[in-house]
């Protein structure tokens, strides 16, 4: 029984230890800027706020991720998972930039999150279409959300 729980779900827990793993390097880089100096600096300033902004939607992040691989498919939900932490990345380095070097990985970030959300809202449509009517779409729905992960590589 446990093996059949964790063939489900182990690409989500993968992704999930590599997003722990991101918050502590930014965690370092805010500690890092904050023994620099004793005087709070703009780039202090810029990597706390960068941090805060990461930590802000990585509760939704979380959520939406393990809510579409549950519902529906595991590996189109990883995948997007670990592009919305590569994007995060581009965030938070370009957020201690300039924060105009930030706007593109905000961007492409909220369009993860929100084909995430959609991956959750099928999922769960799919899962009244069987239970009420007894379709059978899920191959379908999952093909489909396969695909259209490959379509978050574009900008």
């Amino acid at each position: 029984m446990y093996s059949i729980v964790v063939e489900h779900i182990y690409l989500l827990v993968l992704v999930t230890l590599i997003s722990v793993l991101q918050n502590a390097f930014f965690a370092l880089k805010v500690e890092k800027e904050g023994n620099c100096q004793n005087i709070p600096t703009s780039a202090f300033e810029r990597v706390c706020c960068a941090n805060r902004n990461c930590m802000d939607a990585y509760p939704t992040f979380l959520a939406v991720m393990w809510c579409a691989g549950l519902c529906l498919n595991q590996a189109p939900a990883a995948f997007a998972g670990i592009i919305y932490l590569v994007v995060r990345q581009k965030y938070f380095v370009g957020y201690m930039g300039q924060t105009s070097q930030s706007t593109p990985g905000y961007m492409f970030g909220k369009r993860i999150l929100l084909f995430l959300f959609m991956m959750c809202i099928v999922g769960i449509f799919n899962y009244l279409l069987v239970h009420y009517y007894g379709s059978e779409y899920k191959e379908y729905v999952e093909t489909i959300t396969g695909a259209a992960s490959a379509l978050l590589l574009l900008p």
